[in-house]
């Protein structure tokens, strides 16, 4: 076998044979990687290894020679540095193939009248006489130039005997015309990102060099270097004698000594005067295309030129399929800021002002804001920044508005009252809610200071945020309050004459609707809410519109659970499209979702949507909705029966009450399912001190006087306790849902019952199922112990079959509900009686299988069979046969639009 020729370690920085080979030293075998180019090399006519310099590619072919079968001839030669001579080239390459031959090679001399095509012929000639598959191996071929012998080395290529097989290596991609053996499938590339190392082999090679480094260093290291090679090696020399490593991986970039003495012998000397400018003015950027490079180095012609050195392998990647934006390796980038540095220094303010004037006008506002703190423009900076800090907030960046912020030196924050706005809107993303206070009193002191042209921007902002930090301390009186004096745009009037952000105007919106929802003005709400994600769909504002739909949820509860739920279940799947099902935005959502499967009796469904609610909810989340979700859980185990863990959530919405600067509307239910709770579990006495206590404008609430008519009931007062519900039930007292007008019936069934009035207990108890039945309230059956009386009801008394089914089936635990003797021969089994309630809906069948959680196959195959035993043949039909027979309440149709 041929030896492939030895490689150079003069330069301190050539690492051509880094991280390879056969058992030296500091070297490791990659055996995936040879492997990897033995199935290319065997299996294809040609294989192309095309990588930067420095990647290893020479070291690829020793390894791979050093594993070949020792009988295999391999004929290779290395391109000599600036090799002009296409005679020298053929020459060596003829002598090589003699070598692999086991023949002495022929001596022979240049001369004038070389004809490069004979010497193809002949090497073609050389070949045909091997009797076993042969390897030519070229390596470092960008090295060639001239045409005529590229032109050759194709016709060599592409007329090679179907026994040899050819290793081409280069810096890019070598221009040989080889195109028609791509399509015919006989050549084979192996580019630079199959080259990298990877973390493990990292790892590997560090252990070899006998380096230790800390899991998180090493994974540093391979990020900063990208797997190069070269940058590993050269990392690794220094790491040898430092004396702490760590910090040397911290700080290790492309200006290191070392690395930047390799980049500029082997990369950026290489190049025309006119494309080491461009790199050197272009350095500054993260990312660069065209049109920008154009701006920055005042000509034009910049793409064509990042395109080349993409093609060349020049450490420029493209970093979009159409090849339109660029970067830099990283370490390449690094040595190309410490030259700009070295020999441009005065120009890089103004580079720096260009780019960002460029970027601020394609939105790329981060990074304009970015080079502007760069080239010391802070005023710049500041307004830039105060326009865009709560868009970028809004879209999750509220991370890197506070990292820009801490850019500003102290005394240019001071003088900027713009930055108080932006500092405020970073306290209340945190909920540091003090803070927010006194940033927005700083910047309102200071606002008159701002530019005239600029005053009407931030008096809105600081509007708008007031307006925030309100909500989010519960003081609802002064949101509502506030709305007046905000811009008639952001309060959803028309104004023409006021520019006022979409932004600003879709989180006032989103303000006005969740306090609303918190004061129980649900229709304004929910109309509020719709506006708020309509406008920031119209705007691009993917998390506002989470928020406003999310919220939006609960502000349905009223018209429909079930469109609550649909609406809660949209707003969540727009959440994880964005990938935020983990973020508090969601978690209005996710407690109306559990509230509306736990009113309906799906407590195990309930608790799942519940307990995603309280892991989304961080410590510190705004008061209202923290209030809800503890009065959600309360209701849940309330239900299950579980009144001590009841009494504890309840107890926690209370004290979140207490903190919050304004009265919640569910305070009512929190107070009430605190006295009934605890005169549920015997405590009398202070179910009647928490009575006591109770502000003077929550005596007289729904919610309230049911609760006191439970007390009455457990102290054996009946006939008090339906006194104390006479207004609820009259409609003297105002009810703001069903689950408190049905709470109240059953609890008058209850008192009537223990008073002996049968009749008014079976009254009062269909008079519950009646307006259970359209929304399937089963909730306030388990709550109050009524679903007892329902073992008693005789059958000929109810219409509610499929509802009753449900209710005992819940409180038992899925115990099957026994079905009543009225239902036709052919019964109904309980999931056709559960479907059936939802035929006088105008829900589509996909709707009803979403809602029972089933396919849509089944609610087909039930709706058939429902059809088939009540001897119907529409959807109509079956609803008028169903409340026939009593199995349906004969009231209202639930309405979805």
């Amino acid at each position: 076998m041929a030896e492939l020729p030895g490689i150079s370690d003069a330069a301190a920085g050539d690492t051509r044979a880094a991280g390879l080979g056969s058992g030296r030293s500091g070297l490791i075998a990659r055996s995936e990687l040879v492997a990897a180019l033995e199935r290319a090399a065997t299996t294809h006519r040609v294989t192309i290894v095309a990588a930067p310099a420095g990647s290893g590619k020479t070291s690829l072919l020793h390894g791979w020679a050093a594993g070949a079968d020792q009988e295999r001839p391999i004929a290779s030669i290395q391109v000599r540095a600036g090799q002009r001579d296409p005679q020298q080239f053929w020459l060596t390459l003829l002598a090589a193939i003699q070598r692999a031959a086991g023949n002495d090679p022929e001596s022979r001399v240049t001369t004038p009248d070389f004809d490069g095509y004979a010497m193809v012929e002949r090497i073609l000639s050389e070949l045909a006489e091997f009797a076993t598959p042969v390897f030519l191996v070229i390596d470092d071929l960008h090295e060639l130039s001239g045409t005529d012998a590229l032109e050759q080395l194709t016709h060599l290529l592409t007329n090679l005997p179907e026994h040899v097989h050819a290793i081409v290596a280069a810096r890019r991609d070598p221009p040989l015309r080889l195109h028609k053996m791509r399509l015919a499938g006989q050549l084979a590339e192996i580019r630079g990102a199959q080259l990298r190392f990877s973390v493990d082999e990292t790892r590997q090679f560090l252990a070899a060099a006998g380096i230790s480094l800390s899991g998180n260093a090493i994974a540093a290291l391979h990020e900063r270097t990208e797997g190069w090679a070269a940058g590993l090696r050269l990392a690794a020399l220094s790491l040898a004698e430092h004396p702490d490593p760590e910090r040397f991986v911290a700080e290790f970039s492309g200006s290191d000594r070392t690395v930047a003495e390799y980049l500029i012998a082997e990369m950026l000397e290489r190049q025309p005067a006119r494309v080491q400018d461009m790199l050197l003015r272009t350095a500054l950027l993260d990312q660069v295309n065209g049109e920008l490079a154009d701006l920055l180095t005042e000509s034009a012609g910049s793409e064509k030129l990042l395109l080349e050195l993409e093609d060349a392998n020049a450490f420029v990647l493209a970093i979009d399929p159409e090849r339109t934006w660029f970067r830099y390796h990283h370490m390449f980038s690094g040595l190309l800021r410490l030259e700009s540095r070295r020999v441009m220094p005065e120009r890089i303010p103004g580079l720096h002002r260009l780019a960002a004037s460029w970027l601020a006008a394609h939105g790329q506002v981060l990074e304009a804001i970015a080079h502007l703190q760069a080239a010391g423009e802070w005023g710049w900076a500041a307004e830039l920044l105060t326009d865009h800090a709560l868009s970028l907030t809004l879209d999750g960046r509220a991370a890197t508005v506070q990292a820009l912020l801490q850019a500003f030196p102290v005394h240019v924050d001071g003088s900027q009252p713009e930055l108080a706005v932006v500092h405020a809107i970073s306290a209340l993303d945190s909920m540091h809610l003090g803070a927010a206070a006194a940033h927005l009193e700083l910047a309102r002191k200071h606002a008159a200071a701002t530019p005239a042209e600029r005053q009407q921007t931030v008096w809105t902002s600081i509007t708008s945020l007031e307006l925030l930090l309100a909500r989010l301390r519960g003081n609802f009186d002064d949101v509502i309050e506030q709305v007046g004096s905000l811009p008639a745009a952001i309060a959803g009037e028309s104004n023409a004459d006021l520019a006022v952000s979409g932004d600003l105007r879709a989180l006032a919106l989103l303000n006005l609707g969740v306090t609303e929802s918190w004061s129980l003005r649900l229709a304004d709400s929910a109309r509020h809410l719709r506006e708020g994600a309509a406008l920031a769909h119209s705007i691009g504002r993917p998390y506002l519109e989470v928020a406003c739909r999310a919220q939006l949820a609960f502000a349905s509860t009223t018209s429909s659970l079930v469109v609550a739920g649909q609406r809660g279940a949209e707003a969540i799947a727009l959440a994880e499209q964005h990938g935020w099902q983990d973020q508090p935005v969601i978690a209005p959502a996710l407690a109306t979702l559990a509230g509306t499967m736990i009113w309906t009796g799906e407590f195990d469904r309930g608790e799942i949507w519940l307990e995603r609610a309280m892991h989304v909810t961080r410590a510190g989340s705004e008061p209202g909705l923290a209030l809800f979700i503890h009065l959600i859980a309360g209701m849940l185990h309330a239900g299950r029966g579980q009144l001590h863990r009841a009494l504890e959530e309840f107890d926690l919405a209370n004290t979140v009450q207490a903190s919050m600067a304004g009265r919640h509307a569910l305070a009512s239910r929190v107070f009430g399912g605190v006295i009934a709770t605890q005169a549920r579990l015997g405590r009398i006495g202070d179910a009647r001190t928490t009575v006591n206590a109770l502000p003077e404008r929550l005596a007289g609430a729904s919610e309230i006087r049911t609760a006191l008519a439970v007390v009455s009931l457990h102290e054996q007062y009946p006939h008090t306790a339906r006194t104390q519900l006479r207004a609820v039930l009259d409609g003297a007292a105002p009810v703001t849902h069903d689950v408190t007008l049905v709470e109240a019936h059953l609890v008058d069934a209850l008192a009537s019952h223990a008073q002996g009035d049968h009749r008014a207990a079976l009254t009062a108890l269909d008079r519950g199922l009646d307006l259970a039945e359209p929304e399937r309230l089963i909730l306030p059956f388990a709550v109050t112990g009524a679903w007892r009386l329902l073992e008693t009801l005789p059958p000929q008394r109810t219409s509610h079959a499929a509802l009753i089914a449900d209710i005992l089936d819940a409180v038992r635990g899925g115990a099957p509900a026994s079905l009543p003797t009225t239902t036709p021969a052919a019964a109904l089994s309980r999931s056709e009686l559960r479907l059936l309630r939802y035929l006088p809906t105008n829900l589509t069948r996909p709707e009803i299988a979403s809602a029972l959680s089933v396919s849509v196959n089944t609610v087909n195959t039930h709706i058939r069979s429902i059809y088939a035993k009540l001897g119907v043949t529409d959807r109509s039909g079956a609803v008028r046969r169903a409340r026939e027979l009593r199995l349906l309440s004969s009231g209202r149709t639930t309405s979805l639009t």
